[in-house]
This record gives structure tokens, C-alpha cells and sequence, in this order.
């Protein structure tokens, strides 16, 4: 196992000093990634601990994307527009961590703590969000077809690497300060360590450049009609983006559920919670290279069809470890949720690279725009809607179950007409 281990290391160093490109997205995937990782670890309970309830805890979704969504097309038009897209990335980092350094000053502030945290934290969303339209409008540019998978899977690595320890330090320096107002510090000084990695990324970015660059498009009336229209009429486009927006609606519904079946009815702690995390992130770890190399056999359309069917089995885990006396439940659930896991490697992976080939070249930046706006729109809406299903059922233990298990057939609904794209609509030969 040790030998093994030796000689894939011994590969990536071989990959990546061969390849400058590939080694500067691996360090972009440990800093951006991690940097994300770290962030998504705190926010929940940060917020909480400024008083946040169930209703505030959806806002933490919803507010981000609703920004989001406005910006978001005027975004993709002036992505397209740059003659070098490099510079936004790290513009966009930098904003992100100012950002969020005001969003940890929330706790300092005597009079609404939470709704200057909430505030701040949508800006640091729409910041990074910037940074990710420009990163997938950049990446093609950068990277030839052929190569994209192998450096899309270091980049994935790497960040997975980083985001199976930050749980653990996180969680675990959390759960050892016993006052609220420590662990108020302690979310604080953790939110200056992103700001931290995203300024030393947005720095270290500015080393890659493009090696195939977009002529840039000027921001005209008269473009944008001609963007519209030619999306309007790709088919492959519109199709993809159904099935996209249909699966990511069933994944996103039970965001914050999650949250709440672990902190209140399983009655984690933060050491726990982040053991979920660290499960997630060592589940993808583990057959990230499995995964990978059915991307490069099959193409990427047919394992994602397994990655969606993975997350149908997040619903039972919470439906199970419910179901069993609460000093099993937290037990069996971190172990269900990591088997459940096994598949996630796949949607990180493939889902951009399923897109990359339905997109317009020409218009590359405005068309993700419009497929990111309605993946926001349902980030923004469908946390809430999850959390509505769950108080309509009653608010309790058994609401929580009844809406899981709708979320588990929706998922299954989801694996179903993906694979019937995959089938009839878009053949793919292997």
C-alpha cells in the first residue's frame, strides 16, 4: 500500500514538472479550494452563534445566490469582453478576502451581528463567484482539450488533499474552547486564514497565462442580442442544461436539512460535524483516480450518472441514524454518509467537463453565465424550499424524516433522466 502510494506521488511530481500548468492549478485547487473548504466548514456556526435560527440559516444560501443571480449575466458579458482573464481572477480573490474579513468583524458589532455577517458574506460569494465564471471561461484557454481531464483531476486532488485536514483542525479547535465567545474568536481568526490563502492565490495566478486566448468581445447591444440568439438555438445547450438544473435542484434541497438533522436531531458537535466533511473529502480522496480513469475510457457523461446516484444515499443516512438511539446515530451516520460519498469524486469532476462541449466558443463566457444563473437560482431558492417541506411536515423529527425521503426520490428521479439524456438524446460513443 506504501509502495503504491510512493509511486503516485512519484507520478505527480513527474506530471507536474513536465507540466508548469498543471503543477500552478494544483497549487491553485490546495489555496481556492481549501480557502472554500474552510469557509463552508464555518459559516453555519459562526451564524449560529450570532443567533441564527432555522429561517437564518436558509438565508445564508439564499442571500449569496440572489446577488449572485443579478450579477451574473452582466458578469459572463464582461468576462468575455477581457483580453486577459487572468487579472479577474485575482481581483476577484482579493475582494473575496476583504470580504470576509469584514464578515468575521460582524462578531465585534453590538447591534445586528448577523445581518452585517449575512451582508458580507453574499458580497465574498458574489466575489468568488467572479472568480469562478472567470476560471471557466479562462481554464479552455489555457488548457488543450486532450490535457483537460488530467489537470482538472491533479487540481481536484490537491484541493481534496487540503480539505481533509481543514475539517479536523477546524472541528477540532472549535470543540476544545469552552465559551461561546472563544469559539466567536476562534470562527474569526479561521476566516482570516482564507482571507489569507486567497490573497497568496490571487498572487500565485498571475503565473499562468493563456496559451490559446479568445478574442475579446465588445460589450454591445448588438453582441448581446447575437449571444442570445445563437443560445437559443443550441439544442445540446438546452437540453444539458434541463437535466443540469433538474439534478442540482434535488441536490441543493437538503443543504441546509443536512445541517439540521446533524446539529439538532443527532446533536453533533463541531468535531463531528467536521468529521462529516473529512469524510466526504477522503471518500472522493480515495477514488479520485478510479474515477478518473473511467473519464478517460467512457468520457465523462456516464460516471457522472453514478455520482448523482451516490447522493440518493444521503437521505437514507439521515433516515437511518435518526431512527437509532442517539449515542449510535452519529456513529452510523458518519459512516453511511462517507459510503455515500464514494461517488461525489464525479460531480466535482465531470459535471464542468459535460458542459465544456455544449458551450458556444465564441460566446464561452456569456452561455456559462446563463447555465451558472439557473444552477444560483436553484442554490438560492431550493435550500429554502427544503427547509419550508420540513416545517410543513411538522418541524419535527418526523417532518425531518418525511422530507428526506422525498429529497431520496427526487435524487432517484434525477440518476433517471440524466441517464436518459445520456441514452437517446446525446449518444456518446466509447
Amino acid at each position: 500500500m506504501i509502495l503504491k502510494r510512493y509511486q503516485a506521488l512519484a507520478k505527480i511530481k513527474s506530471f507536474t514538472s513536465n507540466n508548469p500548468t498543471a503543477a500552478n492549478y494544483a497549487i491553485d485547487g490546495i489555496l481556492a479550494l481549501g480557502a472554500m473548504n474552510l469557509a463552508a466548514n464555518n459559516n453555519n456556526l459562526f451564524a449560529q452563534r450570532l443567533g441564527a435560527g432555522d429561517f437564518h440559516l436558509t438565508m445564508l444560501q439564499f442571500l449569496p445566490q440572489m446577488l449572485n443571480l443579478f450579477l451574473l449575466v452582466p458578469a459572463g458579458l464582461f468576462v468575455d469582453s477581457l483580453a486577459n482573464k487572468g487579472r479577474m481572477l485575482s481581483a476577484a480573490l482579493i475582494a473575496a478576502a476583504v470580504f470576509f474579513l469584514a464578515g468575521a468583524a460582524a462578531g465585534f458589532t453590538a447591534v445586528q451581528p448577523l445581518f452585517f455577517f449575512l451582508a458580507f458574506l453574499a458580497l465574498a460569494n458574489a466575489s468568488l463567484m467572479l472568480y469562478g465564471l472567470s476560471w471557466q471561461g479562462y481554464f479552455p484557454e489555457v488548457v488543450a482539450e486532450g490535457r483537460r481531464n488530467s489537470v482538472l483531476t491533479l487540481r481536484a486532488r490537491m484541493g481534496i488533499l487540503v480539505s481533509l485536514v481543514i475539517p479536523l483542525i477546524s472541528g477540532g479547535v472549535l470543540t476544545s474552547i469552552p465559551s461561546e465567545s472563544g469559539k466567536i474568536i476562534a470562527h474569526q481568526f479561521l476566516y482570516g486564514v482564507v482571507a489569507v490563502m486567497l490573497l497568496v492565490n490571487a498572487a500565485h495566478l498571475r503565473k499562468i497565462k493563456a496559451e490559446d486566448p479568445a478574442q475579446p468581445k465588445k460589450i454591445r447591444f448588438v453582441e448581446i442580442k447575437k449571444a442570445g440568439s445563437r443560445l437559443l438555438a443550441n439544442k445540446q445547450f438546452k437540453i444539458f442544461a434541463v437535466v443540469a438544473l433538474f439534478f442540482h435542484m434535488t441536490w441543493h434541497i437538503d443543504w441546509t436539512l443536512y445541517f439540521i438533522g446533524q446539529a439538532n436531531y443527532l446533536r453533533m458537535n463541531e468535531f463531528q460535524i467536521g468529521l462529516a466533511a473529512v469524510g466526504t473529502t477522503a471518500a472522493q480522496l480515495v477514488t479520485l483516480r478510479f474515477w478518473s480513469k473511467r473519464n478517460q475510457r467512457l468520457g465523462p457523461e456516464k460516471p457522472m450518472t453514478f455520482g448523482i446516484l451516490g447522493l440518493t444515499l444521503n437521505p437514507i443516512a439521515i433516515i437511518v441514524a435518526t431512527s437509532l438511539p442517539i449515542a449510535a446515530g452519529p456513529t452510523v451516520f458518519l459512516i453511511m454518509h462517507t459510503i455515500a460519498m464514494l461517488t461525489f469524486a464525479t460531480v466535482g469532476l465531470n459535471i464542468f467537463q459535460c458542459l465544456m462541449p455544449v458551450l458556444d466558443k465564441e460566446y464561452r463566457g456569456f452561455s456559462i453565465s446563463v447555465y451558472t444563473c439557473l444552477i444560483t437560482l436553484s442554490n438560492a431558492i431550493m435550500p429554502v424550499a427544503g427547509v419550508a417541506l420540513y416545517r410543513a411536515l411538522g418541524g419535527n423529527i418526523n417532518g425531518l424524516r418525511w422530507a428526506f425521503v422525498f429529497v431520496f426520490i427526487l435524487r432517484v428521479a434525477a440518476a433517471g433522466l440524466w441517464w436518459y439524456r445520456l441514452k437517446r438524446l446525446v449518444p456518446v460513443k466509447v
